[in-house]
């Protein structure tokens, strides 16, 4: 294997973080401004609490939310927020509803009147709703013919059983069956600002953008309901889910393996063990399966973390013919990971992959917004990023090594494979016990 040169980062150099002015409205909405004069632009984040929100009406609820107001249309809101040279859009994850969007900064008051109109005036008129849900019928369709959504879809309800987790995605039938009625409801219910952060970043004054806020959206009111959810349960290692898919020219390999949260004092030797298995290009899987082997374009793993539970994501699509080597050549770099400490060269390099990402993703406004919103959501401001720098470049080898050895045993994974049985099976039953989906 050749030696990569890397590019000069100092491990330790101080991390230069943004100041944060925040305030909390008597509403229970949380404002955060932060000032990045880059470009004259202004960043909007905005995470409502959503996670016991009924799913197929969420989801349509988060593509309808721009329909319309009382007073405008979809196209009269498009219009005033081009103005302003902005946009905004909604999404929804597990947890939160999310709005993103941006404007010039000399735009902020009204992108903001907008987005309050849109918060409490909502009018989910009926032609536009039967419009989004149709789209949204279409999408979900076509996703069900996508082996990485069906392979998600199955790795999900194997990780989290009756968890509310497990079901991320709602099935066409169960989107054609909601009704404008429905949304209306559902945004009065659930759309609050008790436990919603809004995120400002740009070529702002933070006081004045939070005054302008507080001006905007200190109407906005609503029940504020209960939205924490269980404990995501243990994961439970267990055979293998084999997912049939006839004639399948490739296999789906999914993982889930345990993480911790961000706050957990393991969670960066964790990062970079994950980072050494298989988190990034130069990664050890990635070298095996991809470099070496040729068996695989795009294998990546990411630790994922949601309000009630993390998880460590294993993700490949292999040619059929492969599908037990590569599940082999999976499990021998786990069981390498767990019971061998990585060598120091390894660790520097995944330490400096972490940390100039890291500075990265700071980089631009948008970068920041998201970085401070999704932090924010956890409870965490962006100060946390200065502890975790500190800890991805103090970490040792005997630390990253004990984290992978907790974490990333390949008797720990729950393993999914989608493909086509009659050709895979036998391969895969050689390695470990099968369980038909």
């Amino acid at each position: 294997m050749s030696t990569k040169t890397l590019p000069d980062l100092v491990p330790d150099a101080k991390l230069k973080l943004p100041k944060e002015v925040e305030r909390t409205l008597p509403s229970g909405l949380t404002v955060i401004a932060i000032r990045r004069t880059s470009v004259p632009l202004v960043e909007v984040r905005l995470r409502v609490p959503f996670s016991k929100a009924p799913l197929p009406r969420a989801t349509l609820l988060s593509q309808s939310l721009f329909t319309g107001t009382g007073t405008m249309s979809s196209v009269d809101i498009a219009a005033e927020l081009q103005k302003v040279g902005g946009g905004l859009s909604a999404g929804l994850d597990p947890d939160r509803l999310l709005v993103t969007g941006n404007a010039l900064a000399g735009g902020l008051d009204r992108m903001l009147e907008i987005l309050a109109a849109v918060l409490t005036d909502p009018a989910y008129p009926k032609q536009e709703v039967v419009t989004e849900r149709d789209r949204l019928v279409d999408h979900l369709q076509v996703a069900l013919q996508q082996p990485a959504h069906l392979a998600r879809t199955a790795l999900l309800k194997r990780m989290y059983g009756s968890h509310p987790y497990a079901v991320q995605t709602p099935e066409p039938e169960q989107i054609r069956a909601v009704r404008p009625a429905g949304l209306r409801s559902l945004h009065a219910d659930r759309v609050s600002p008790t436990g919603a952060v809004l995120v400002l970043v740009g070529d702002i004054n933070p006081e004045k953008a939070i005054d302008a806020a507080e001006k905007a959206l200190g109407s906005w009111t609503g029940p504020g309901r209960d939205e924490n959810l269980p404990a995501a349960p243990a994961l439970e290692p267990g055979p293998l889910l084999l997912v049939d898919r006839p004639g399948s020219v490739q296999s789906s390999l999914r993982m889930a393996l345990p993480a911790v949260p961000r706050t957990d004092p393991s969670y960066a030797p964790l990062q970079l063990a994950n980072l050494i298995f298989g988190g990034y290009f130069s990664s050890r899987w990635v070298e095996n399966i991809r470099e070496d082997k040729g068996y695989t374009y795009g294998p990546h793993t990411s630790i994922e973390h949601y309000l009630a539970g993390s998880a460590l994501m294993v993700a490949a699509e292999v040619a059929t013919e492969v599908t037990g080597p590569s599940l082999l050549e999976t499990l021998y770099e786990l069981g390498r990971i767990a019971s061998l400490p990585p060598r120091e060269e390894e660790l520097e390099q995944a330490r400096r992959y972490a940390l100039g990402t890291l500075r990265l993703g700071m980089s631009t406004q948008a970068g920041l917004a998201g970085l401070a919103s999704m932090y924010a959501s956890f409870g965490l401001r962006l100060e946390h990023l200065r502890e975790h720098s500190a800890a991805l470049a103090g970490a040792t080898l005997d630390q990253v090594a004990a984290a992978a050895a907790e974490f990333m045993a390949p008797s720990r994974a729950v393993t999914v494979v989608l493909g086509d049985a009659a050709r895979i099976q036998a391969p895969l039953a050689a390695l470990t016990t099968i369980e038909p989906a």
